[in-house]
C-alpha cells in the first residue's frame, strides 16, 4: 500500500511520561503518515523533548488533563489544520506504527468512518487478566453503541474528517474513556465502523504508572453513566420503580407483622427506607433526564 500522505494524515500520540518508547514510536509513524502531532499531557520527564528530536510536532499541556483530552486536542488540531486522516496511536509501544497503513486501509480503500485496531490472535500478549476485563468493557460498551462488540479499549484507530469533525464536539469524558465514549457516540451520528487486527505487546512495557483494575473500573462507571444518559427511562426510572416495588412489599409486610405480633422489625424498617428514598430518587431523575433534553430542544428552536 502507497504511503498515506498524499492523503493529508495525521498521526495523534497522546502520552504522558513516555520518554523510553516514544521516540521509536514517532520515528515509524512518520514512514506512514504526513505529519506526527505528539500530545504531551503535562509529562515531567524527557518526552517532549525526544519526541521533537524524533520529528515529531508537539502540543503540551500544562497539566495531565486524561487521555480523552490528549485525544480531544489532537482531533482540534487536524480539523485546524485541514488533515483529511487521523490515526490515533498509544505513545508506549505497545502497538506497531508499521501497522497504520492497514488500520488506514479500512477508510481509503472502503468507504469506513473508523477503522478500530482488533487486538487478538497469536500477535496478542495481553495477559489472561487483562483480556477478562477488556472483554467486560467490550460488552458493556456494546450496550451503548448498537449492539456492536469490537476491541472497544484499543487506542490504535483512524478516523477520516468526517468522524473528526463530528465527535470532536461530542467528547465530553475523561482518563481512559474515549474509546468506548468515540463508539457510543459515533453510533448515535451513524459513522460506519470497522475494525482492523493488529498486533500489541505487552511484555517488557513499564506499566508500574498505571492502576488496570482502577482504569477498568472508571471506564466502567462512565460507561454505565453513558448509556443511562441515553436511555434514561429504562436505565435509571425503571430500576427506582422496581425498588420503590420491593420496599413497598417490604413495608407491607413490616407493618403485618406489627399488627400480628406487636414487635417492629427496625431493620426491615430501614430497609423499605432505603428502597424507597433511593427508589423515588431514581424514577424522579430519569423521569427529569428524559424530559430535559426535549424541553432544551424546545429553547433552542423557539
Amino acid at each position: 500500500m502507497k504511503k498515506a500522505a498524499k492523503k493529508h494524515t495525521l498521526a495523534v500520540i497522546p502520552c504522558y511520561n513516555e520518554e523510553a518508547t516514544i521516540g521509536s514510536v514517532v520515528i515509524k509513524a512518520r514512514r506512514h503518515v504526513d505529519e506526527v502531532l505528539v500530545v504531551d499531557d503535562g509529562s515531567n520527564d524527557g518526552t517532549k523533548r525526544i519526541a521533537e528530536e524524533g520529528g515529531a510536532i508537539v502540543v503540551s499541556h500544562k497539566h495531565n488533563k486524561g487521555k480523552s483530552q490528549g485525544i480531544k486536542t489532537g482531533f482540534k488540531y487536524a480539523l485546524a489544520n485541514n488533515f483529511d486522516y487521523v490515526v490515533t496511536i498509544d505513545g508506549d509501544g505497545q502497538h506497531d506504527p508499521d501497522e497504520i497503513p492497514a488500520v488506514l486501509g479500512n477508510i481509503l480503500n472502503n468507504g469506513h468512518d473508523i477503522s478500530i485496531g482488533l487486538r487478538s490472535g497469536k500477535d496478542t500478549e495481553m495477559p489472561a487478566w487483562r483480556r477478562v476485563g477488556k472483554r467486560v468493557l467490550d460488552y458493556a460498551t456494546s450496550f451503548g453503541n448498537g449492539g456492536y462488540i469490537t476491541d472497544s479499549q484499543c487506542g490504535f484507530r483512524a478516523f477520516n474528517r468526517k468522524a473528526v469533525k463530528l465527535l470532536t464536539p461530542r467528547l465530553n469524558g475523561s482518563a481512559f474513556s474515549v474509546e468506548s465514549e468515540q463508539l457510543i457516540k459515533a453510533h448515535e451520528q451513524d459513522l460506519n465502523v470497522a475494525h482492523t487486527n493488529v498486533s500489541c505487546k505487552y511484555k517488557n512495557l513499564d506499566t508500574s504508572a498505571k492502576d488496570p483494575a482502577s482504569h477498568g473500573f472508571s471506564v466502567l462507571r462512565y460507561i454505565i453513566w453513558l448509556i443511562a444518559e441515553r436511555r434514561p427511562l429504562l436505565f435509571i426510572a425503571v430500576p427506582g420503580f422496581v425498588m420503590v416495588i420491593i420496599g413497598l412489599i417490604f413495608g407491607i409486610q413490616t407493618v403485618q407483622y406489627y399488627i400480628q405480633t406487636g414487635n417492629f422489625l427496625f431493620p426491615y424498617a430501614i430497609l423499605v427506607s432505603i428502597f424507597l428514598i433511593i427508589g423515588s430518587l431514581a424514577m424522579f431523575m430519569g423521569l427529569l433526564l428524559n424530559i430535559l433534553p426535549h424541553l432544551l430542544r424546545r429553547v433552542k428552536e423557539g
